[in-house]
């Protein structure tokens, strides 16, 4: 790639682009090995697929890498995040606090429990849930908060903790987008009662198709174990539990694949070695743009000791007040303008607001007569549009910036640019 000389005109006004050519594998994910091949081959060639021996390695070399007792692998992160929830005590009726700017699997399976889920405001700055927001969220019938660490950002759990252990309250972190990262130098999904993610291939920790929890509390594990996983009953040490051996509990057939067990082992290897790499290139980026008006790097301080762990589906903070209030989805066509063809595309938002959609406030799932988000319950916990403000506005206050595989500063310079480039000419973008 090369920069091409331009002069103040925008491309998307004629100008010439920041950027000329391709990043090459800047942005190819996951990086698969001739190790990961031959992992998996060794899996086909012995037809052990459905088996669980590789499985139990990786669980074991889980375990170690969080320094947690226990580690449950399952076939998705949804599973997982599901299985946890009940574990902690979830069921019918039940409300279970999360944010609303989120995948939908970090809460909307609570429905299958009977339980509903109840959302409170995020922070501006980390796009995570914001602990000043929770309490007011509270009723007798609150089970569960889940923390979901957004984009790699780390919701700040001390005060989240808090809350949680003075209204007897389970924490579930769901730490899909942030594999490795810290909260004040402490591994994300080891600080609340129970940890699940997903570790589908498109997350920085990639094994295919797949997720896992992992806790230290031994009852947790087992009735999560109990509860999709009718294989490993018989040896559970739970009381009440080992007698069911043969069914799980919630019905479900949760195990993992053992070609993405396979996989995950040797990607858990190198992943510490990539992390380093990816947060050397993304903290490097933000940093040519310390100061730029308009856009904000959505990343902990660097005094901190927190970290954005693979710095999965990494985001920009955009502030419309210092651009003209040209809307988001405006700059982002600009900075596509300056990128075209380079292999990268900036998009406006982030998840699609669950709080205001029609699927949790209208439609009744299991036939109930009534919408599934209030079937359960004895009051409306419907959360109409105006109800949570600060939330209802992120999707016009942040964007996609290029997840970085690779550092190459000549590269990231170029994307850099781009961004500095429309974010200095807003008066180009109206």
């Amino acid at each position: 790639m090369s920069v091409t000389s331009h002069g103040t005109s925008l491309a998307i006004r004629g100008g010439s682009r920041a950027l000329a050519g391709n990043a090459g594998d800047m942005f190819t994910w996951p990086i698969v090995t001739e190790e990961d091949e031959q992992a998996v081959l060794e899996v086909l060639r012995r037809g052990a697929m459905s088996a669980t021996d590789v499985t139990h390695k990786f669980e074991a070399d889980l375990a170690e890498y969080f320094g947690t007792r226990h580690v449950l692998c399952h076939n998705t992160g949804t599973a997982a995040i599901q299985a946890a929830l009940w574990a902690c005590g979830v069921r019918r009726g039940d409300e279970v606090i999360s944010q609303s700017m989120t995948y939908w699997g970090s809460s909307l399976q609570v429905y299958s429990l009977g339980a509903t889920p109840v959302f409170a405001e995020m922070e501006p700055h980390s796009l995570c849930l914001d602990p000043a927001d929770i309490e007011r969220h509270i009723s007798p019938r609150t089970r569960a908060i889940v923390s979901v660490h957004y984009s790699g950002y780390p919701t700040d759990m001390d005060p989240l903790m808090e809350i949680a252990r003075k209204h007897g309250l389970k924490v579930v972190e769901d730490v899909s987008h942030a594999q490795g990262g810290l909260y004040k130098g402490r591994l994300l999904g080891t600080i609340g009662d129970v940890g699940a993610m997903s570790i589908m291939s498109g997350k920085s920790l990639a094994c295919g198709e797949g997720g896992f929890l992992l806790t230290d509390d031994t009852e947790i594990f087992e009735r999560a174990a109990a509860f999709g996983h009718y294989e490993r009953i018989g040896g559970l040490e739970t009381q009440g539990l080992s007698h069911l051996a043969g069914m799980p509990i919630g019905g479900y057939k949760y195990r993992m694949h053992q070609l993405s067990s396979a996989v995950g082992r040797v990607q858990l290897r190198g992943y510490d070695a990539r992390v380093v790499e990816i947060q050397k290139a993304m903290n490097y980026f933000w940093d040519q743009l310390e100061g730029v008006p308009g856009i904000r790097p959505h990343r902990p301080a660097k005094d901190s000791g927190s970290t954005m762990g693979g710095w999965y589906a990494a985001k920009g903070l955009y502030v419309p007040e210092e651009m003209d209030n040209v809307p988001v989805a405006r700059f982002c066509d600009a900075v596509n303008a300056e990128c075209e063809g380079s292999g990268f595309q900036t998009r406006p938002g982030a998840n699609i607001l669950m709080h205001t959609h029609p699927m949790l406030n209208e439609y009744d799932v299991f036939g109930d007569g009534k919408p599934t988000r209030i079937a359960f319950s004895d009051r409306d916990l419907r959360q109409p549009e105006g109800s949570l403000p600060v939330t209802e506005s992120l999707p016009g206050r942040c964007y996609g910036i290029p997840w970085f595989k690779h550092y190459r500063p000549a590269v990231i310079d170029q994307y850099a640019e781009a961004f500095r480039k429309v974010a200095q000419n807003p008066d180009q973008l109206s």
